[in-house]
């Protein structure tokens, strides 16, 4: 995941960093949080880490401000000095997922931030054995490839893709495409995910020729399957 940190101290950057980096995932760390709300609107992340204590403000209002006026929908977790019940309570009811005392345990804090995102759909599934090697996916890059070409893709693209991609003959029902993609839950308009899996299909060829073909299920949802291709060579011929 690409994290932001929101954190003045040198020292707790620095460790923070350390921590996420061996995990594997990109970091971009600000002290100030005027630097934090300017680079949400410029770049895209997946998690934020806030701290409460900034120069310039307070970390519960920056929590506030991203979710009630910039829309953000990611992880936030939120680390603190203190260990107070009420200021865990404020931070979970501003718009934290989770909350931190510090000083910070390495294992326990790389476990809440995997936990975080894989409730936000942000662990990336493994290709199912039965996936033809026509299709080759970077995980490190977010990228993939058919028949050797590259494919340009969304990152909402391609977590889509490599979620279908890891459930080869399995129905994925259009709720439960929303909840581990879009981290939606509850009863919402579904156009969305027919809109993203059509562009998916016709991006990806997944109409058989490369061995899977990626199906509509009437009123139920979507589904991956393997098929022959000489069977689809001879129905287009």
């Amino acid at each position: 995941m690409h994290i932001g940190v929101l954190e003045d101290d040198i020292d707790q950057q620095a460790f923070i960093e350390q921590c996420l980096l061996s995990a594997e995932h990109q970091v971009s760390l600000f002290g100030r949080a005027s630097e934090l709300r300017r680079a949400t609107q410029e770049q895209r992340f997946d998690f934020l880490i806030i701290d409460w204590r900034l120069p310039d403000g307070c970390g519960m209002d920056v929590v506030s401000h991203l979710r009630q006026n910039d829309g953000w929908r990611g992880p936030i977790l939120f680390i603190t000095a203190s260990q107070g019940e009420d200021d865990v309570v404020k931070a979970l009811e501003q718009g934290a997922d989770d909350f931190l005392a510090k000083p910070l345990r390495p294992k326990e804090f790389l476990a809440r931030v995997s936990a975080l995102g894989r409730r936000a759909g942000y662990d990336t599934p493994r290709p199912s054995a039965s996936c033809p090697s026509a299709f080759s996916i970077n995980t490190e890059e977010h990228t993939i490839r058919v028949d050797g070409h590259f494919v340009e893709l969304t990152e909402r693209e391609y977590r889509l893709a490599t979620l279908f991609f890891s459930k080869v003959g399995e129905l994925l029902s259009r709720a439960h495409l929303l909840e581990l993609v879009w981290g939606i839950k509850g009863n919402v308009s579904t156009r969305t995910v027919d809109t993203h899996v059509s562009r998916l299909r016709r991006k990806l060829e997944l109409d058989g020729r490369h061995g899977l073909r990626l199906r509509s299920v009437y009123q139920s949802g979507y589904r991956m399957e393997v098929c022959s291709i000489s069977t689809v060579e001879q129905a287009a011929n």
